[in-house]
């Protein structure tokens, strides 16, 4: 018989395809038979959850994030969890650099402006020779580093340890945001890191500054991103997640030195197509008794 799987959030269509296809796919409830989870990165897996599902061996994630997840909970359960890293990597490092040069040359500003049939428009800001500093230098941090030396940049990262690569490590993320023009968020969500990006983080900045946040919106204060928008203490941002998505507030899509975008660093034919791979790819290692491919722990 195909085995039970619980479908937490909703996935692309051709995903939802192929696991109809293998298994049998609760949408609404899961039965206490279920032996596997599926969903985005956004989907919470709690105690209570685990615990009406004692048959559960595998929790896979259709991305990278995994910061709703119980990590605790489904430790002390022997249960699996398992990604999609690498499918995702040069998409979201490509978006981060995409919504950086958009705030510096003002792209999405002007292009409005031209709209609206306007042709002098404000001067923007050269890219080339910023210094990036990167918080988190995972698989994506590391992509965004490499696209970003192209530019001249120097590059300063903040992560858990030092790494061997050739970029300068700065231990704490205040000095980071002090020593950077342009800060892009690549860290994991999480109580670790929740509302890190404080209005005094955001203060280091400073008024030429740059935030760009392709991680999670609960990296950022939002409240203090707006005060600090609004009060020109930073020069602009570009925001891919939110605090609440997919509501957006009404104050940053009214400001023009802001690049908003929902949630799509990975949203590109290409990189849907190898995750929902790697998804069926992860569900049938683990059931065939093998490692699966994208396994965390």
């Amino acid at each position: 018989m195909p085995h039970d799987v619980f479908l937490a959030t909703a996935v692309p269509p051709a995903l939802d395809i192929a696991l109809a296809e293998r298994f049998t796919l609760h949408r609404d409830a899961p039965p206490s038979t279920t032996r596997a989870i599926v969903g985005g990165g956004m989907m919470t897996v709690d105690a209570g959850l685990l615990d009406r599902l004692p048959q559960l061996e595998i929790i896979a994630v259709h991305g990278v994030g995994y910061d709703g997840i119980d990590h605790d909970a489904v430790a002390a359960r022997g249960i699996r969890i398992a990604i999609t890293p690498d499918a995702l990597t040069e998409d979201v490092a490509d978006q981060a650099i995409a919504l950086w040069l958009a705030v510096d040359r003002r792209i999405a500003a002007n292009d409005r402006a031209m709209r609206m049939g306007n042709w002098t428009v404000p001067l923007g800001r050269r890219a080339s020779g910023r210094r990036i500093g990167i918080f988190g230098l995972g698989r994506i941090g590391q992509a965004i580093a490499r696209r970003a030396e192209g530019f001249g940049s120097a590059i300063l990262y903040t992560a858990r340890s030092e790494k061997p690569v050739p970029w300068r490590f700065v231990p704490d993320l205040a000095t980071l945001a002090e020593e950077s023009d342009v800060l892009i968020l690549a860290a994991p969500g999480g109580a670790e890191t929740r509302r890190i990006v404080d209005a005094m983080m955001l203060d280091r900045l400073g008024p030429d500054g740059v935030l760009v946040n392709i991680a999670r919106g609960s990296l950022v204060d939002e409240d203090a991103l707006i005060a600090a928008l609004e009060t020109h203490r930073i020069a602009g941002a570009g925001l891919d997640v939110f605090a609440e998505e997919p509501d957006v507030p009404c104050a940053l899509r009214r400001m023009n030195h802001v690049v908003l975008a929902p949630h799509q660093g990975s949203a590109t034919r290409e990189a849907r197509a190898a995750m929902a791979e790697m998804v069926v790819a992860n569900l049938e290692a683990h059931f065939a008794g093998q490692v699966p491919p994208g396994l965390l722990r």
